[in-house]
């Protein structure tokens, strides 16, 4: 009785294991985005209105830095 009384009310969203497990593979993933936003060359940042500064500098952000709303 006492489980299901501390976890009614968490759904899929909201039960903190998963939230962390979510918010882990977002941050693996915007890492690994930054990396190939690197590799793209000059045209391609051009088509996405970057530069060849901007794009260096948002790949060389650390993994912990990641949107604030993300954090929940």
């Amino acid at each position: 009785m006492t489980h299901i009384t501390a976890t009614a009310g968490c759904g899929p969203r909201t039960h903190p294991r998963r939230s962390f497990f979510n918010l882990l593979s977002n941050v693996l993933a915007l890492h690994a985005q930054r990396g190939r936003l690197a590799e793209l060359d000059d045209a391609m940042l051009r088509d996405i209105g970057l530069t060849r500064r901007q794009a260096v500098s948002e790949a060389n952000r650390p993994i912990w830095d990641f949107p604030a709303n993300w954090k929940g």
